[in-house]
């Protein structure tokens, strides 16, 4: 096992910069996943970590080594990728300890190690089938064994659960995490799902057009967000936003266009009377109050654990959830009172939070 950090790298193809200048430094041991929206550069910057894209500046190191022009097979790292990428002409154990016979490894110690991932992954009673005879799931596990024989410094997985239903995605989330829970090799996992990245890392790295937005632990990017950006991300549903000016003085508050007064618990030293800003508070932060801003009810989405409710307020869409049941119909008039303490500021110009 083995730290990875990377300083300064960037990546251009041609004229057309995609990494502008990433540090990321990932403990031995950590299951870190770089996250963000398509085409945000997280895919990129994993295969740069394993070899298979040159980087353009900067420095990677894997343990003690920098390995800016160490070729892909002499990096100790294993790549899980989204399709598989298994031999169809191959049995499930072949396909597993394939990259052992390469290395030189003899029948007898890689037999042994593809059996011991098998059992890890639950994958003993297939290793005589072929790809096309598993389910999406279990060709999966087939690639992920695939990696686990090699012991290798690090793992690297690129958006590994995208190709599967809904249900087998929570269940494929909770068997990588309780594998890194159990062999404890250094991992990079890469996704544009932010509930997986919640669920699964130990640190995220936030990413949005080449560049990282935020660094940290889930609920502290959660309770926290640096900006805007990383607000509205992370969070499922999304952190409602509502722009207004900043009011001091005995009760912080953010005037919207309205009138409305949406309540603060307290400001930092920079901010100032008056100040163009955006409010947000999260879906799960909005209770009903008489006291509180109305709004028209639009939808309602019962999920049985709680309800979800769409309302138009001030010429805008938030939404609330309830974890108690209330009774909610389209076209109905309730008021909603953010609550102070759990409320989030940002800067309405650049977006940082306040």
């Amino acid at each position: 096992m083995a730290a990875v950090a990377l300083a300064g790298v960037h990546k251009s193809f041609g004229s057309t910069r995609v990494v502008h200048g990433v540090d990321i430094s990932i403990a031995d041991g950590e299951f870190c996943v770089l996250v963000g929206p398509s085409g945000c550069g997280k895919s990129t910057l994993l295969r740069m970590i394993a070899g298979l894209e040159n980087i353009t500046a900067g420095e990677i190191r894997i343990g003690e080594r920098v390995v800016n022009d160490v070729h892909p097979k002499e990096r100790d790292v294993a790549m899980v990728f989204q399709n598989y990428a298994l031999y169809p002409h191959m049995t499930v154990a072949d396909n597993m300890g394939f990259s052992l016979l390469l290395r030189g490894e003899s029948k007898a110690v890689t037999a042994e190690r593809v059996k011991g991932a098998a059992e890890i992954l639950g994958l003993a009673p297939y290793l005589d089938r072929y790809p096309r005879q598993l389910s999406g799931g279990q060709r999966q596990r087939v690639a992920m064994g695939r990696a686990i024989v090699r012991k290798p410094q690090v793992f690297l997985f690129d958006e590994p659960l995208s190709n599967l239903d809904a249900k087998l995605r929570v269940a494929m989330r909770t068997e990588i995490k309780e594998l890194h829970q159990r062999l404890k090799t250094t991992t990079v996992y890469v996704t544009h799902d932010q509930i997986e990245a919640m669920t699964m890392a130990d640190k995220i790295v936030v990413m949005h057009d080449g560049r990282v937005e935020q660094i940290g632990a889930p609920l502290d990017l959660y309770d926290k967000p640096a900006n805007r950006f990383v607000a509205g991300f992370i969070g499922s549903p999304a952190m409602n936003f509502v722009e207004g000016r900043l009011r001091t003085g005995a009760a912080h508050s953010v005037e919207t266009d309205s009138g409305a007064r949406l309540p603060l618990a307290q400001l930092s030293n920079g901010a100032t009377d008056g100040q163009a800003v955006i409010y947000g508070v999260r879906p799960e932060h909005l209770e009903l109050a008489e006291d509180g801003f109305e709004a028209e009810v639009l939808v309602v989405e019962p999920t049985g654990s709680e309800t979800q409710v769409f309302v138009r307020f001030g010429g805008q869409e938030l939404v609330a959830v309830f974890r108690v049941r209330h009774e909610f119909a389209p076209g109905r008039r309730v008021r909603l009172r953010p609550v102070a303490s759990q409320s989030h500021l940002f800067d309405r110009s650049s977006g940082m939070r306040i």
